[in-house]
């Protein structure tokens, strides 16, 4: 499984749209650890680029602060699993929390409807 979330100085960015770094980790199923971390620069900076961006890159869950609606449709419909109002944590805390059920989210942090 691996997981896609929005990163700046190594912690949750809050707002997907406008994040220039994403963390990619990749974890074994069978032992719940992690076997891969990078991180990358979306070369473009709109949810209609972003979404497929994220799927090609191999992500089938996107852990967010905050995701505006049309994001979150756009990322769905790339098969991903998105996940909504996580804290501002480091990529690895967030994955280790969902993972182990403890991830602890608040009410999605961006309430807007563009489609920037």
């Amino acid at each position: 499984m691996k997981f896609a979330i929005p990163t700046e100085n190594d912690k949750l960015y809050a707002h997907f749209g406008s994040c220039k770094i994403f963390t990619f980790i990749d974890i074994d199923q069978n032992t719940n650890t992690i076997i891969s971390k990078e991180t990358k620069n979306p070369s473009g900076q709109c949810h209609e680029y972003m979404a497929p961006w994220v799927s090609e890159n191999g992500a089938n869950v996107v852990i967010a602060g905050g995701i505006g609606v049309p994001a979150q449709e756009l990322l769905k419909k790339q098969g991903l699993k998105v996940v909504v109002g996580a804290p501002t944590e480091s990529p690895e805390q967030l994955v280790y929390d969902y993972i182990n059920g403890t991830l602890k989210t608040i009410p999605n942090t961006c309430n807007c409807t563009c489609s920037h």
